[in-house]
Parts: C-alpha cells; structure tokens; sequence
C-alpha cells in the first residue's frame, strides 16, 4: 500500500506538468508580433570641431506588442539633405514596454572630409531633410526579430549654440 502513493504522486505531477505546458503552448501561439514604429523626432547637436562633430538622433519607439520587448543591436545610417552623414551602430539593449511610446537616443560622429562644402551649412538650418536606414535586431518571447528602418522626411535640427 505504501508503493502505491508514490506512484499516484508521479502521476498527478506528470499530468499538471502536462497540462502546464499546454497552457504554456496555448498562450505562445496566441501571441503575434508586430514591428515598432520607430520615427525620428529631432536630431540634436552635440559637438562641433574642426575635424567634424557628433549628433544625436533622438527617435520616437512605440511597441505595439502586448508584451515587452528587447534591443539587441541597432545599425542605423544617416543622409542629410542628400548626403551621407554618418553610421551609428548601439549595441546597448534598450527595453521596450508593451504598448507604450520610448524615447531612443541614437549617437552619431561623423567628419567633414568627403561630406561636400554645403555640409557646414547645412548644420545651422532649423529643420533638415533626412533619410535613415538600417535595422534592429529585437529579443521577443517568440524569438529573435530583425526590423529594417527606412524613413525620410524632415525634422527639426536643435543647435548646439542657441
């Protein structure tokens, strides 16, 4: 008689096991994935040198998702009115709530030499025309994502000397 109640036990903890991960299941194939909205707010100036300087990008992130997720790697390339300005690459992980807006600061260095005579100028404007593109890769309960960016439009250009 005494055998008998280990054996019940096992059982009973095989079935909830059983039934555990099938409610485990149930939610994971309920779930969906659906991209970020990433927009770009403003790009802030934050140095100026002789050489070149270095900029913010400052991007709106919304999550659509109803769970949180996680960065693990943003590549992002930069035009300005046309011309190539820089590359920038945040290996930094960012976490995204579920539904909910993250403000994302993305900084970039960029040199004069091969950026055109214009390029100088370009800097004093209130708003420039902007191109982005690139990619983040995302960590999700359902598995790595990888996003492509792509944008263009303008923005509003905070100096660095007002």
């Amino acid at each position: 008689m005494t055998r008998a109640v280990p054996t019940i036990i096992s059982v009973s903890v095989a079935l909830w096991s059983v039934a555990f991960l099938a409610s485990a299941c149930a939610t994971l194939r309920g779930l969906a994935f659906h991209e970020p909205d990433v927009a770009l707010q403003e790009i802030d100036v934050t140095g100026i040198g002789l050489t070149g300087g270095t900029f913010d990008l400052v991007f709106d992130v919304y999550n659509p998702n109803d769970y949180r997720i996680r960065s693990t790697r943003m590549e992002v390339g930069i035009d300005l009115e046309g011309t190539h300005f820089g590359d920038a690459l945040l290996e930094r992980p960012l976490d995204l709530s579920p539904t909910n807006h993250s403000r994302v600061i993305v900084p970039v260095r960029f040199e004069w030499a091969g950026l055109g005579a214009g390029a100088k100028a370009l800097l004093t404007k209130r708003a420039v025309g902007y191109g982005i593109t690139g990619r983040v890769l995302l960590d999700t309960p359902l598995g790595e994502q990888a996003v492509t960016l792509t944008g263009s439009g303008n923005v509003p250009l905070r100096k660095l000397l007002k």
